[in-house]
């Protein structure tokens, strides 16, 4: 499977854009959203320094339907609305794609995560198009499954190695300490590190875009 950041920008004339951009300084998580036929509801939380302006200019907007605050405070509030416009929603749906909660919007920006096959992201692709929303890839990259990436024993050392400070600038702990937490013998410990360490490095390399040829026929070792 493939993951995906994409920075979306939203139009104008939808309210979450006109007052998200009235308050740059204002952040919008979106933590639960469902499309309808031609409308859709959701459930945001808003952190800005003067939550009542926001709350104020989403009742005041023609597109949103209905607005709950369900819990507030000096500069946060939960609210439960209803929009005639869920264009993120709706080009999700179109493209039988599921977008990925929360969702941050800052300043008619919308930050969007998803994971599919590359046809389902250009599909997703093709249909933001549709909607007028311009976006950016930030980043494209295969999921990493670490139980076939990694052995058991070999994610165990890691983990502990990690936990302990092996890898932290001064060392927290040294390979003979970690050995011992392990109980394993101080080689078996340096060859599983020594081993995990190239699985990780080739694999986080082969990812980077001018090095997929190079390190295509590269094997890994699941020892």
């Amino acid at each position: 499977m493939t993951q995906a950041r994409l920075s979306v920008t939203l139009p104008e004339g939808v309210w979450i854009t006109d007052v998200s951009t009235a308050h740059p300084e204002a952040t919008f998580r979106v933590l639960a959203a469902m499309p309808g036929e031609d409308a859709g509801s959701g459930l945001v939380r808003i952190t800005a320094p003067d939550v009542e302006s926001i709350l104020e200019e989403m009742r005041a907007a023609e597109d949103v339907t209905s607005i709950s605050v369900l819990q507030r405070d000096e500069e946060r509030a939960i609210v439960q609305f209803e929009t005639t416009q869920p264009l993120l929603l709706l080009s999700a749906r179109e493209s039988r794609l599921p977008i990925e909660l929360p969702v941050d919007i800052r300043d008619g920006e919308a930050t969007v995560e998803v994971t599919a096959s590359r046809e389902r992201l250009s599909e997703l692709g093709d249909q933001l198009h549709a909607f007028g929303l311009r976006f950016e890839v930030e980043y494209v990259h295969e999921r990493i499954e670490t139980e076939r990436l990694l052995s058991k024993r070999q994610r165990e050392t890691l983990l502990a190695a990690v936990e302990h400070g092996y890898y932290d600038t001064p060392r927290g702990c040294s390979l003979t300490e970690l050995a011992e937490e392990l109980d394993v013998a101080k080689s078996t410990c340096s060859e599983t590190l020594h081993r995990v360490e190239e699985i990780v490095v080739k694999r986080f390399v082969r990812e980077l875009p001018e090095s997929n040829e190079t390190l295509e026929s590269t094997p890994t070792d699941r020892s």
